[in-house]
């Protein structure tokens, strides 16, 4: 993967306004893969049923999704993204996400997307769809 691409999809994720709010933070990158972690916080990402809320670990899912598809130093975007959850995590434990491009055509990839407790636990699973517009990153 280019150094360049590199350095800047971790500062773009350091400035991002929505994964600072979530306290999400890149781990890992390399040439399709990432690695995306964030602390489960209750007082902000519960639903209804004190329960995390789906959406707070479909925005964690979507982090790795988003910075594995770049890492070619082109604009990716979804064209499909399947999450199955499986577990809800435990008040204030690490989570973490892994995309790992799994197949590639000239305009689309496939990506698989775990999510995991700290303690191995598997909290959902997702399948995801990319199409590469083919545009170079505005932040490079």
């Amino acid at each position: 993967m280019n150094r360049d691409v590199k350095k800047a999809i971790f500062e773009a994720v350091e400035k991002e306004p929505f994964a600072q709010a979530l306290g999400m933070k890149l781990v890992d990158l390399n040439d399709g893969f990432s690695v995306i972690e964030m602390t489960y916080n209750p007082e902000l990402m519960d639903n209804i049923y004190q329960r995390a809320h789906g959406g707070a670990i479909y925005a964690l899912i979507d982090e790795a999704f988003e910075t594995a598809g770049q890492t070619d130093g082109t604009i990716a975007v979804a064209l499909n993204i399947n999450v199955t959850y499986i577990a809800s995590p435990e008040p204030g434990i690490r989570l973490q996400a892994q995309a790992r491009r799994v197949s590639q055509t000239r305009k689309t990839a496939g990506y698989s997307i775990n999510v995991t407790s700290q303690n191995g636990k598997l909290i959902a699973t997702c399948q995801a769809l990319a199409y590469n517009t083919g545009k170079p990153i505005p932040f490079l």
